[in-house]
């Protein structure tokens, strides 16, 4: 009886919870992810760089400090959204990348390479 009810109980979370989703509803197993490296121009990777993930969408921004190896690692993007990426280093940044929602690949890798100075007003 104890394994019945449980069996139940756990049913219904399964049930109730369901599968997860992205921004549009659509199923999590389409869910994509971007994956690269910061580097300077001689492409030696930068550590403590921030690299920032906008969502063209909505507009929100996330962010990422890169480890020893310059790696960075953004997961659970919506497929259906654009998205613009670049780098930020003490004064400088790499270009801006987009990560189009027409690209079918579930995971990408883009080197964003550091090396023009950043204008005073940009953010």
């Amino acid at each position: 009886m104890k394994y019945a009810l449980l069996a139940v109980l756990l049913l219904g979370v399964t049930f109730a919870v369901g599968p997860v989703r992205a921004q549009d509803g659509s199923p999590s197993s389409e869910l994509r992810g971007v994956t690269g490296v910061a580097c300077d121009k001689n492409e030696t990777p930068i550590a403590s760089a921030v690299v920032y993930l906008k969502n063209n969408r909505t507009l929100t921004v996330r962010t990422y400090i890169t480890g020893d190896k310059g790696e960075y690692h953004f997961s659970g993007l919506d497929p259906n959204v654009d998205y613009e990426i670049h780098a930020e280093y003490n004064d400088m940044t790499s270009a801006n990348h987009t990560v189009s929602s027409l690209d079918s690949r579930k995971e990408m890798n883009v080197t964003l390479k550091i090396n023009k100075e950043k204008k005073k007003d940009e953010k």
